[in-house]
């Protein structure tokens, strides 16, 4: 299969199915965090466990870790030990997606007796049992049930003693069982899909084609970093941790075909649930790379082998277990902003202003224990972006994860919530040639006035996310009730009867000298509310008169 024209049409088959793979995964899941919200990720795989394509539906945090956790199924179960129907199951952390509310299904493809892939996905489950999603926990085993890499079906037979184990583990039985099963299901579609592509191009198997697809991507990116100086390249990001500020230091080796980034200096591990196994920081500081160079290079085993991530044993980022890593996102998804900002000193108007970056997603749940009164919701939410080159930042809008805000009337329909408001923040985006996102502020409460508890997993309230190039920070967040007092960003905390929790999240930073702002995009800007008049003549030096736009 030599023909040029014939290699693309399969390739473009690949990526159809694998995001076929990905949107029933959606169509399927019980979870909002899913269903809604879009966190998960699907992908193909060779025999040997190399990520050939993924679904562009999904985060990076959930496909680059997606990308190493094959090969480690693939080392408890070895490819001659599987057969046709089974399917395996992991939310183990380190062997994973970095926590135990996400779990990743693998289904082998068989074809003429023989294995041609693997089919994997990922999704995030709303609640895996111990304390609950959050950063309280002192170590994994307080965080939920961990499943090791084991069988959820053999041979096509549900593995039921592991499927009662589960469900009596966690709050939330039958949405956690429905979600195992979708995962299933989206695998089990792109092996049917797989097995049309061999049928339709006459194939034994996808050898070949997956070896062409590896070593072409693999090629352009080597090409795209011999682009870049090389150098070493620096930066550091404080941001606030749980209980103390945390440091996060990168060094950016860039060579004439590899890039290598080091987070020695980093601070060291937390006592509370906000560390990163080694392989979601890897695959968020990889993702930073790609941002910036090679990005439209095919995102697979190929091109991410020519970035090395490391970080030293005991280092945040190189959390071992034990450690409790529930809430890993609130420092790894840091990590593209820390990258990107070292890769800016070599590719200088390329790089955004830094972004809220990781999600505001509350907890929500029950404070009482009668059994007709128990709910939990896990909504997914956004602060601004930073300013992008030549482009205002997105408000409200997640980056890195590229998840979706839950809309309020599918947290309204499924937990006894209102959101009283939620509206974009004025004044909160940095200023700067290009202005930072909008952050937004959202108010809830009970919908029958009774004491509900959040668990939050917040960051950027005492680091506001900074601006570049002369632009301007973003405004910090905030967490407080209606009635006054402040929460901490950090920790569960229960919210009184009849009280509201209001959340302010934060603006992204501004690029550029706010001086030199078109006049037209000011005027815009005040228009649409987006900037106050205070702020557009301090900040943008706007005269209320300006009639030249």
């Amino acid at each position: 299969m030599t023909d040029p024209l014939t290699k693309q049409i399969i390739w473009n088959r690949l990526l159809s199915l694998v995001e076929e793979q990905a949107q029933i995964l959606i169509r399927t899941a019980f979870s909002t965090a899913v269903r809604e919200a879009g966190d998960l990720s699907a992908g193909i795989f060779d025999p040997s466990g190399r990520m050939i394509a993924q679904a562009v539906t999904g985060t990076p945090g959930h496909v680059n870790a997606m990308a190493k956790s094959v090969g480690s199924f693939l080392e408890v179960f070895p490819a001659q030990t599987l057969s046709e129907g089974d399917v395996l199951v992991t939310n183990d952390p380190w062997k994973g997606t970095g926590h135990l509310n996400d779990f990743t299904v693998v289904t082998p493809c068989f074809w003429k007796n023989r294995l041609v892939a693997l089919f994997a996905a990922t999704s995030h489950i709303a609640d895996v049992g111990g304390l609950g999603f959050g950063a309280d926990g002192r170590d994994v085993f307080e965080e939920g049930i961990w499943i090791p890499i084991s069988h959820l079906f053999r041979q096509g037979k549900i593995d039921v003693t592991l499927i009662r184990l589960i469900k009596s583990n966690v709050r939330d039985p039958e949405t956690c069982e429905g979600d195992l099963y979708s995962l299933a299901a989206c695998n089990d579609a792109g092996v049917q899909r797989l097995h049309d592509v061999l049928k339709t191009f006459a194939l034994d198997d996808i050898s070949a084609i997956a070896d062409y697809i590896l070593a072409q991507s693999a090629i352009g990116m080597r090409t795209a970093i011999s682009e870049v100086p090389p150098g070493q390249y620096q930066n550091t990001m404080r941001i606030d941790g749980y209980d103390e500020p945390i440091d996060l230091v990168a060094k950016v080796d860039v060579q004439s075909d590899k890039v290598t980034v080091d987070f020695a200096g980093t601070s060291g591990m937390s006592r509370f649930g906000i560390n990163v196994p080694l392989t979601y920081a890897q695959a968020y500081a990889s993702f930073g790379v790609r941002a910036l160079i090679g990005g439209e290079i095919p995102n697979n085993h190929g091109s991410l082998s020519c970035i090395d991530v490391m970080a030293p044993e005991g280092c945040l980022l190189n959390a071992a277990p034990p450690a409790a890593v529930s809430a890993r996102h609130a420092v790894g998804q840091m990590l593209p902003d820390v990258v990107m900002g070292a890769l800016a000193k070599a590719l200088p108007g390329r790089a955004p202003a830094e972004g809220t970056s990781c999600l505001w997603n509350p907890v929500l749940k029950s404070a009482g224990s009668h059994p007709a009164n128990q709910f939990v919701v896990n909504p997914f939410h956004s602060g601004g972006t930073g300013a992008r080159a030549e482009k205002d930042g997105l408000s409200a809008t997640a980056f890195p994860s590229g998840v979706k805000n839950t809309p309020v009337e599918i947290t309204e329909t499924v937990a006894p919530l209102i959101i009283w408001e939620k509206e974009y923040i004025q004044d909160s985006g940095g200023a700067g040639r290009f202005r930072g996102g909008l952050g937004q502020r959202m108010i809830i409460s009970h919908a029958e006035g009774q004491p509900f508890r959040v668990s939050k997993m917040f960051d950027r309230i005492k680091h506001a996310p900074r601006g570049r190039d002369g632009g301007k920070a973003g405004r910090a967040g905030s967490v407080s009730l209606a009635s006054g007092p402040s929460l901490r960003g950090m920790g569960q905390d229960d919210v009184s009867a009849g009280e509201r929790l209001v959340l302010d999240l934060p603006g992204g930073g501004g690029l550029g000298d706010p001086k030199t702002r078109d006049r037209a995009a000011v005027r815009h800007d005040l228009l649409e509310g987006y900037v106050s008049e205070p702020a557009a003549a301090t900040e943008y030096g706007w005269q209320g008169d300006e009639d030249d736009v």
